[in-house]
């Protein structure tokens, strides 16, 4: 193991369980229901100021569309910006209903802590499909933190911060572990070792593009290349 590694923040969703969530769906679901609170909520057509669909991530697009409405509108901007967030809470929310944890997640968490190495998840999803999903979290995890717990969600290393801000570990004596380039970008910029896990939907390519510092098939490869032991506990596949 290396000896710098004191504290572990894990993203969630494909990380420390199933990947249910349907990105595609949750984004169609966002950008209209945008478009339909600014047909509703505006006196004057400011449909047109909704930016293209670039493809980048659906939170991001939503800030860029908040920021060209709020100039003409500062209340339509947060009634748009509200609804298209309660179309994402209820695509998350539906697809937790149908998720769960990967078998090894409560065993790794469990033996991190006989270690004293504290965990963490941080997550772009909602508190409340994580938690349904991990009810017992808090059980495992020194903090969750989750989208509306943060100002600024990853990659901006801020969210990373504050959670190793809980664990009372410096980030240079912690590592971000994810199933997305993102994470890694994440950890990177908050100056934390870095793991790729490709349990959720990016490739090995896509992740090692990332020059992640370990890359494994999921969190308990990686706890065996960290430890050089394995745990006893069961592995299926999503």
């Amino acid at each position: 193991m290396p000896t710098s590694v004191q504290a572990m923040i894990f993203d969630f969703d494909g990380t420390l369980a199933h990947l249910t969530l349907d990105f595609g769906v949750m984004r169609r679901r966002a950008m209209q229901a945008a478009g339909d609170a600014l047909q509703t909520m505006a006196a004057t057509p400011l449909h047109a100021l909704l930016p293209e669909d670039d493809g980048r991530p659906v939170l991001e697009w939503l800030e860029l569309a908040g920021s060209r409405v709020a100039p003409h509108c500062g209340i339509t901007a947060r009634a748009m910006i509200k609804a298209a967030h309660d179309a994402i809470e209820d695509v998350e929310v539906e697809a937790a209903s149908r998720g769960s944890l990967f078998p090894w997640t409560r065993p790794l968490l469990t033996e991190l802590r006989s270690r004293n190495v504290p965990a963490a998840v941080i997550t772009r999803n909602c508190r409340k499909a994580v938690l349904a999903v991990f009810p017992d979290l808090y059980e495992y995890c020194t903090c969750l933190l989750a989208r509306e717990d943060v100002p600024k969600v990853k990659p901006d290393p801020d969210h990373l911060l504050r959670a190793l801000a809980h664990t009372g570990v410096r980030p240079e004596n912690s590592m971000m572990v994810g199933d997305h380039p993102m994470d890694i970008q994440t950890g990177k910029a908050g100056g934390t070792l870095t793991a790729a896990v490709t349990s959720g939907n990016a490739s090995h390519a896509q992740l090692a593009a990332s020059a992640p510092d370990y890359l494994a098939e999921n969190c308990l490869e990686l706890y065996e290349i960290l430890w050089g032991m394995r745990l006893d506990c069961a592995v299926s596949t999503p």
